[in-house]
């Protein structure tokens, strides 16, 4: 994913009301910027953090700027815009980058599944092989070098790792796959310390045959791609 045109930086002030934050421009000025991250957020939000933003041509936008990057204080980089872990995903299945993905000849996005009434993030299918149902989930969490998810207790998450389970038990492939998008992210882990319900399922989730992936993003203002293979931990 190439960013164009380029993102430009800026320093955060504060985020606040979960979809705004308060920046300085490169010029001095301070403005308001829009969050595209419902989480957290924790530790990609550091008051005096760089932020990578981009900016939209749309008018009617009340916050023409968006919050792409976040740039600590020790260098690293994460995409904390959550819209772009499908975006990233899909185009890594697409170019190949995805081994565990590959040869599928059709995607569909958001189709509706399971008996919760869920849609999955990607349905893959080809003549040859069982359809593979994948659930994409951003994992942006670092804590004493050890990556997370999730960074608040995800109800949403959890009806998500039962409904991949019911599809795993049909006979079908479900697939859960972490896009790792902070590059001091070497490995995740369930988050079970912050929501317990989460690990427990999850670990059900992977008794069930439920496949778990990770994969990493190289991140920088100009461009983003999932492109390394990471390591999930169920412990």
């Amino acid at each position: 994913m190439i960013f164009s045109p380029p993102l430009q930086k800026a320093t955060l002030v504060k985020r606040y009301k979960r979809f705004l934050a308060d920046v300085i421009l490169a010029d001095g000025t301070e403005t308001t910027m829009h969050v595209a991250n419902t989480g957290a957020m924790s530790g990609c939000a550091e008051p005096g953090d760089g932020v990578w933003y981009s900016t939209s041509d749309n008018p009617k936008r009340k916050y023409p700027y968006s919050w792409e990057l976040t740039q600590t204080s020790f260098g690293q980089m994460i995409c904390v815009n959550t819209i772009r872990a499908n975006q990233l995903v899909e185009e890594a299945i697409n170019n190949n980058l995805i081994a565990e993905l590959a040869g599928y000849d059709t995607l569909q996005r958001e189709v509706k599944y399971g008996s919760e009434n869920s849609k999955i993030d990607f349905l893959l299918s080809n003549g040859e092989q069982a359809d593979a149902y994948v659930e994409v989930k951003s994992a942006t969490l670092l804590d004493n070098n050890q990556g997370y998810f999730p960074d608040a207790v995800t109800a949403r998450g959890q009806k998500h790792l039962r409904e991949l389970m019911e599809v795993a038990q049909s006979g079908k492939r479900a697939v859960l796959l972490f896009a790792v998008l902070h590059s001091g992210i070497e490995s995740v882990k369930p988050a079970s310390h912050i929501d317990k319900k989460y690990g427990e399922l999850i670990q059900q989730a992977v008794n069930s045959g439920v496949e778990i992936i990770a994969y990493q993003a190289t991140i920088s203002p100009t461009e983003i791609v999932l492109d390394k293979q990471s390591s999930f931990i169920c412990d």
